[in-house]
């Protein structure tokens, strides 16, 4: 048995609370595990180790490991318990201790240390917004989407241009009242949330670099303007996140100000890193440690969200932007950068203003740490965004690979984070969807695999007409909305919009429950099963390879293709069909 592969503790998306009366029990081991069972009791009722045992449910399976669950409900909300593992003929025992074989089990007996969860504290359950596994989010940088009346007249305005690459300091003028024109269109594309990157007043095209939190920038609009946009999105059934600076600001910032000018003698020096005095504002980066920044962007001086006074700042502002203009979220750029107590501080004050407030994390890795039920509600899940783009760009893959990869997404967390998860396969920070994919084909099976696993999947402007664009600044490019009046991009429009239908009628879709099939002897034919607590759902069949794939007579309704013809799936092919398990 290969001790080194196996891997639990009681804690973490290892062993927590699915609810008040539930508690799940995960366990990761080497391939050569054939099963396991948890042996649990309560640490008080009973004297002996053993208590009741239960089979443990082989759930995913990893590169190089086996992950199994189980749900238990312990009758007295208190959890002790360790595990049973047999393989290539072994038994073993894992206690809080190690490994142990049945001998010394026996012999150890009340004197071994079982794993524990003490006591099931409703105040430690993680509790996520059920509206947000509901949700399909629409990301707008507001500068790029569309521009309502003449715009400022600004000097420096560049012409609204609809094709070719842009640059990062040009200004279109996208404003709110423009985003206010087009809900329809987005109600109708199937959206139920709009995520708007900065539209407070700062100084550059982009607005990471905040000069004013509490004023929208009047290149956006006004206040009533926010508020307008807001109460219709909220009429046609679509929820609004803003994005909110708080790890850093820009150089107008008032308290920045204050500290250029006045150093130490500042009431504001602390809200900063000031390293050397004077503060030097030089046109370079800031690789010789003046003051810390954003990366090295001079023009980014980083918040201390440690000190009292800016956590105090903060929350002011949020639950301003809450009660004036009624949003339903933020995410929070560079979030893993800011204090733990500074996001535990600003959970507990916005949820107790809306209880349902969804917390989002900008992080581009493993972030456990920050979503364990007290800070944020979920993560940008860029994971599976590079697990999902690796597989189509390495042809080498094998569907294992994806597998392996999707699976990892889906036991880094708990399941309350999981079903909230915020799936992307584009952004403002990475090169355009059909950029990467290289043809509409691949392109559509990658916003498939988008909308149909656990989550809540987010399309960047644009991406519903494929629009293109490299890495910043060029993803940045403005709304194509004259591509929509030409048949060729009204076509890809609609297969788009007939993806995201589905991914809002189907309940099976948000669920948390998958399963890849694997039926066909074909290594780069991707097969899952999405389904509901009574097993009926949608079947998807990916092909990812280079020739055609014969499927078996659709035994269910077709509820989307491409590329399909009499049961031959293509290359680039899509098949979703309705699911119901045969009976045992």
């Amino acid at each position: 048995m290969d001790f080194s592969a196996i891997y639990h503790r009681a804690s973490d998306q290892m062993c927590y609370m699915l609810n008040e009366n539930k508690v799940v029990v995960n366990i990761k081991t080497g391939m050569d595990i054939e099963s396991v069972r948890i042996k649990y009791a309560d640490p008080f009722l009973y004297p002996h180790i053993w208590g009741d045992t239960i089979e443990m449910k082989f759930d995913k399976e990893l590169k190089d490991h086996k992950w199994w669950t189980v749900t238990i409900s312990p009758k007295w909300k208190r959890l002790k318990y360790h595990f049973e593992l047999e393989g290539n003929g072994e038994r073993y025992f894992l206690f809080e201790e190690g490994f142990m074989t049945a001998r010394h089990a026996e012999l150890f007996g009340d004197n071994l240390t079982s794993f524990v969860m003490p006591w099931m504290n409703s105040a430690d359950l993680n509790r996520t917004p059920d509206w947000a596994c509901d949700t399909v989010w629409y990301q707008i940088l507001p500068d790029r989407f569309f521009r309502s009346g003449k715009g400022s007249l600004d000097a420096d305005l560049t012409p609204w241009r609809e094709e070719g690459s842009v640059t990062i300091d040009e200004r279109f003028d996208g404003n709110l009242k423009g985003i206010t024109e087009k809900l329809d269109y987005l109600a109708e594309l199937g959206i139920s949330g709009i995520y708007l990157t900065p539209i407070f007043k700062a100084t550059s095209a982009h607005h990471y670099d905040t000069e004013d939190y509490l004023a929208i920038d009047p290149f956006m609009g006004t206040d009533d303007d926010l508020t307008e946009l807001v109460h219709k999105a909220h009429s046609l059934g679509i929820r609004v996140m803003l994005d909110a600076v708080f790890n850093h600001c820009g150089l107008a910032f008032a308290p920045w100000r204050d500290v250029v000018k006045n150093g130490k003698r500042s009431d504001y020096y602390d809200w900063f890193f000031i390293n050397t005095l004077p503060v030097e504002e030089a046109d370079r980066d800031s690789t010789d440690g003046r003051y810390f920044t954003f990366a090295f962007l001079q023009d980014m001086p980083k918040l201390n969200t440690n000190n009292e006074s800016v956590i105090s700042y903060f929350e002011n502002v949020c639950k301003t932007w809450i009660n004036k203009y009624d949003i339903y979220g933020i995410r929070i750029d560079a979030g893993n950068e800011v204090s733990h107590n500074f996001v535990k501080r600003l959970r507990k004050c916005l949820k107790t203003i809306r209880p349902d407030f969804y917390l989002l994390l900008e992080s581009w890795h493993d972030s456990i740490d920050w979503l364990r039920g007290d800070e944020f509600d979920s993560v940008t899940n860029y994971g599976l965004m590079n697990f999902v783009s690796g597989f189509f760009l390495d042809r080498t893959f094998t569907r294992k690979d994806l597998i392996h990869g999707i699976n990892e997404c889906y036991t880094r967390y708990m399941n309350q984070t999981s079903r909230v998860l915020f799936n992307l396969l584009d952004s403002h920070d990475t090169n355009r969807l059909i950029t990467r994919a290289g043809s509409f084909d691949v392109f559509l099976q990658q916003l498939t695999i988008l909308l149909t696993l656990p989550g809540s999947p987010c399309i960047y402007y644009g991406t519903e007409v494929a629009l293109e664009g490299s890495f910043d600044p060029d993803c940045r490019r403005c709304m194509p909305w004259k591509r929509l009046d030409s048949s060729e991009f009204r076509i890809k429009n609609e297969l788009v919009k007939k993806l995201i239908k589905l991914r809002n009628t189907e309940l099976s879709l948000r669920s948390l429950d998958y399963q890849f099939t694997c039926e066909y002897n074909e290594p780069r034919l991707l097969e899952y099963v999405r389904y509901d607590d009574k097993k009926n759902g949608i079947q998807v069949f990916l092909n990812c390879s280079d020739h055609d794939v014969v499927l078996e007579a659709a035994s269910g309704e077709i509820l989307f293709s491409h590329r399909v013809e009499q049961d031959i799936l293509s290359p680039g092919g899509i098949m979703i069909r309705r699911y119901t398990p045969a009976k045992s």
